[in-house]
């Protein structure tokens, strides 16, 4: 019996491989609504990304823009865990991954000491982290995917890592004290649950 090799075309350049990642892509693209992301994210993902919602939305004053942010970072997420399973990342792009979960994590565990630390905001080291995963992210990003999915990551980066965005949400004393508190509450989970 012949062994499988998912490289292998049939007569014509069909391949069984490319049609289901179309597939898997197009469902994707019907299916990113944050109602939908329950499907593929637990419901503290779920939580954190609501609660990243409603930051965006006050910030911007634009419900539509902040709906697409949300959007964008599903997809994003979704996207990279189909290249991953289906192997069509090389050994350096995982490894790329692997460092961007310990980035992530580090991001997630200096917004809480921003947080719950009075005067240790610190914008520039936030948005040269920010600006790491953004690279890391890109590196994969522009090898497999669209040129329309890489405006939606910068969008994505370029509204998160916005200075004066950055600023306003840790001002002890502003609006979005309270919801970035509830932030914090889904970062510590997904920390405690090595989701980063």
């Amino acid at each position: 019996m012949e062994s499988m090799n998912p490289e292998v075309m049939t007569e014509g350049g069909f391949r069984a491989r490319d049609i289901s990642l179309r597939a898997q892509k197009k469902l994707l693209s019907k299916m990113s609504g944050k109602n939908m992301s329950s499907l593929f994210l637990d419901e503290y993902s779920t939580s954190l990304l609501d609660n990243l919602y409603t930051i965006a939305k006050k910030f911007s004053s634009d419900k539509k823009e902040s709906e697409k942010l949300i959007k964008n970072i599903i997809k994003t997420v979704i996207k990279f865990a189909i290249l991953y399973k289906n192997q069509l990342l090389d050994p350096e792009q995982k490894e790329r991954l692997i460092v961007l979960k310990e980035k992530l994590r580090g991001l997630a565990m200096n917004i809480i000491t921003f947080y719950d630390m009075e005067f240790t905001y610190d914008r520039i080291f936030l948005t040269h982290c920010i600006t790491e995963c953004h690279n890391i992210v890109m590196s994969i990003a522009q090898i497999h995917l669209s040129p329309n999915s890489i405006a939606r990551i910068n969008r994505v980066f370029n509204f998160f890592g916005n200075e004066q965005f950055l600023d306003v949400i840790f001002n002890r004393s502003s609006d979005y004290r309270e919801p970035l508190g509830r932030l914090v509450k889904d970062l510590h989970h997904a920390i405690d649950n090595d989701l980063f």
